[in-house]
């Protein structure tokens, strides 16, 4: 279990970490979110002493991090580390060597990573000579050479397609299912609400919201999705007391509902509009508790 507890950080007037505190447990994929400049790559960069703190503490299992429990972790910084000129399984071999494996176990660790991957035909290309992509498996592979008890990745899905992404999802929960603590941040929130079990939302250094992806996304004020025959406007919600229309998409009206408004008021209206074709309740996207946590 990672803990970060009441960790904070300054540079100058800019308080990049303000009392932090949060717990990534194991055996989930644990997404860590928050606007560009909260604090989220500050926070990651201390779970390696790669910054100090200036108040609090990161504890692994309990007791604080040591340099001894680095080594049993994987890091993927934003700012990617591997030497763009340098033969792609000759360093990921390299890597694997200086946490303690023998060269012949290293180089085949380094390939089975890299074909799990999907660029172990990439394997003696020059990392300069992959896409961006394709160097962010790689970057990945580097991670987890070693058998991490501890994934801490900085925007792994950044600048990958689809295909990229889906192998990179694919090797997050596998790792989480092991056992694993997975932490990693990203811009991509509805990626994240597919990926992730948990979630902390960070802005100005402190948390504002966490919590369960199922626990996030299901609190909050009721939401209903009402498509009528032949409306694509919903102008038949737009004036009904209590409901907030969210948006309109492709003929289907999204509305938010004061507590006390009856949803039966709402189908009677949409009736008088025309025939219902839809008609239900939906859970609220990751992406709008993102954003009412940071108003």
């Amino acid at each position: 279990m990672l803990e970060f507890e009441g960790i904070s950080r300054r540079f100058g007037d800019v308080v990049a970490l303000d009392s932090l505190s949060f717990t990534v447990p194991p055996g989930r994929v644990f997404g860590f979110l928050g606007p560009n400049g909260s604090g989220k790559t500050t926070a990651m960069r201390a779970v390696f002493d790669l910054v100090s703190l200036d108040a609090g503490v990161v504890r692994w299992k309990g007791v604080p991090v040591t340099q001894k429990d680095r080594r049993r972790f994987g890091y993927m910084p934003e700012e990617r580390g591997l030497y763009p000129g340098m033969v792609i399984v000759e360093q990921i071999q390299y890597l694997a060597q200086l946490h303690g494996a023998e060269a012949g176990d290293a180089r085949m660790a380094a390939m089975q990573w890299l074909e799990k991957l999907g660029v172990a035909d990439r394997a003696t290309s020059k990392l300069e000579a992959l896409s961006l992509g394709n160097q962010q498996r790689v970057q990945l592979a580097a991670a987890l050479v070693h058998q991490p008890e501890l994934l801490v990745l900085d925007e792994p899905l950044s600048g990958l397609d689809p295909v990229g992404i889906d192998a990179i999802s694919a090797v997050l929960v596998e790792e989480a299912a092991a056992g694993r603590g997975v932490l990693f941040s990203s811009h991509q929130i509805d990626l994240v609400e597919d990926l992730c079990e948990s979630v902390a939302i960070i802005d100005h250094g402190r948390l504002v919201a966490q919590g369960t992806v199922e626990e996030l996304t299901t609190g909050g004020r009721r939401r209903l999705v009402v498509r009528v025959d032949g409306d694509f406007a919903g102008a038949w919600a737009r004036d009904l007391p209590g409901v907030t229309v969210s948006r309109v998409e492709g003929g289907a009206v999204r509305l938010v509902l004061d507590e006390n408004t009856d949803p039966q008021m709402v189908l009677a209206a949409a009736m008088r509009a025309g025939p219902v074709e839809q008609f239900g309740f939906e859970r609220q996207r990751l992406s709008e508790v993102f954003r009412e946590a940071l108003a």
